[in-house]
């Protein structure tokens, strides 16, 4: 599992949020809200959590990278009803998006810097 790739995946969800917006395209709720159908939700979900499983920040990265696909499939249900200046709204900073975006950022972070080796 490449981490830098997972942070970079999840940074680039407000840019495909933002461009649903602007594009009034339909989106996959059910897939955007999952923690377990993008590349690192699959790994924690599988191999991360026989090697990790017991750590505090496995549980903390997998609590944070949920709770940001939850808001992410929120933003997601706003764009599907068109309702586009509520769902440019959450994207902003201080909603509940950013906050779990920044948080599940903290904890790949963190559990990288647990996986390094010493």
């Amino acid at each position: 599992m490449n981490i830098d790739n997972a942070l970079a995946a999840h940074a680039a969800w407000k840019v495909k949020l933002r461009s649903a917006i602007a594009d009034c395209e339909t989106l996959d709720v059910r897939a955007i809200g999952a923690d377990n159908c993008c590349e690192l939700g699959k790994w924690l979900h599988g191999d991360a959590k026989a090697l990790l499983g017991g750590r505090a920040t496995y549980a903390d990265c997998v609590e944070k990278h949920a709770a940001f696909h939850r808001e992410a499939g929120r933003v997601a249900q706003e764009i599907n009803a068109r309702r586009m200046e509520a769902a440019s709204a959450m994207l902003d900073v201080g909603g509940a998006y950013m906050n779990a975006s920044n948080a599940v950022g903290v904890a790949i972070s963190r559990l990288k810097r647990e996986m390094a080796p010493a």
